[in-house]
């Protein structure tokens, strides 16, 4: 047992940190956690795709605010928790509770509120409570270490749609000889293939004869078949970037990414044990998979200014 090894004020031995990210990022054991997904992560997923963006401006004006001194309204721009928690989150938060920081947990998941009556009740953390000095302040401190984790999870999450990104990208090259970004740049090449397929599939003289007239005289698609057409990519992007993890956990332990982001989570974790909790952990990775987005818009409108 980790608990044996080391008290609850001390620090997690990198050893431990490197065997956590191999155990668990790495294949199998990245193919065991989304496991987790099969389920209503599917219907969460294009949720919080949604959800991303206004998470991302609550973040940016909180800095604004913090840059113009409204402190209280920064933090409370800064600590909004947008993003609904999947699954595959919830278990990546148990794992770094049992394994790393010792807190004893009877199920694979469980809700921020069970998080947070374990952190309060684990004898690995009995002495930093006993500092606090109430109740109120020990409640505090678990409810600290436990957004923590929730950003832990979340910027997880905002790799995976980096990834499906990037997919999205490589798909669009192969398939449209186009930069595709994101679902709303993918949609005219997608809808005009699916226009000129439907036109050729009613061709009164048969398919060949189609294929003919159609590439002499195309057709485009119309606005409904358009409109259908981003919301099925919009859906289909979150579906995959719900399991795109199970690609994107490999190379970021490869790349040492996990290993990083797991020591700045730690880091928080022994500032909250030694009553320093100035550290915060903020997952930037959110503001990567908006730059894509940005570049989808950004396409989108020089489209429409091309006519």
């Amino acid at each position: 047992m980790t608990s044996q090894k080391r008290s609850g004020a001390q620090s997690v031995p990198g050893g431990e940190i490197d065997a956590f990210v191999r155990r668990h990022f790495l294949w199998p054991g990245s193919l065991r956690l989304h496991r987790a997904a099969l389920g209503l992560d599917l219907l969460r997923a294009p949720l919080n795709v949604l959800l991303s963006p206004l998470l991302v401006a609550a973040r940016l004006l909180g800095w604004i605010c913090g840059a113009l001194r409204l402190a209280r309204l920064s933090r409370w721009l800064k600590s909004r928790r947008l993003l609904l928690r999947t699954a595959v989150a919830a278990r990546v938060e148990t794992l770094i509770l049992t394994e790393l920081l010792d807190v004893p947990l009877p199920g694979p998941a469980r809700p921020h509120a069970s998080l947070q009556q374990a952190i309060l009740t684990t004898p690995a953390l009995r002495a930093p409570i006993r500092r606090c000095g109430s109740v109120a302040a020990a409640e505090r401190m678990a409810g600290r270490i436990i957004a923590a984790l929730g950003e832990y999870s979340g910027a997880r999450a905002a790799m995976a749609e980096f990834t499906t990104a990037l997919i999205m990208l490589m798909i669009g090259a192969m398939a449209f000889h186009a930069v595709t970004p994101g679902a709303i740049s993918m949609v005219p090449g997608v809808a005009a293939q699916v226009a000129k397929s439907t036109a050729i599939a009613h061709f009164p003289f048969g398919a060949g004869p189609g294929a003919l007239w159609y590439g002499l005289f195309p057709v485009g698609p119309s606005p409904g078949l358009v409109a259908a057409t981003l919301i099925c990519l919009v859906i289909l992007g979150a579906i995959v970037a719900t399991f795109a993890g199970v690609l994107a956990d490999p190379v970021q332990v490869w790349l040492g990414v996990h290993r990083r982001r797991l020591i700045r989570l730690m880091a928080v974790v022994e500032a909250e044990r030694d009553r320093a909790p100035e550290k915060t952990f903020v997952a930037r990775e959110h503001f990567l998979a908006r730059i894509f987005d940005l570049w989808d818009a950004v396409l989108w409108i020089l489209r429409v200014l091309r006519g």
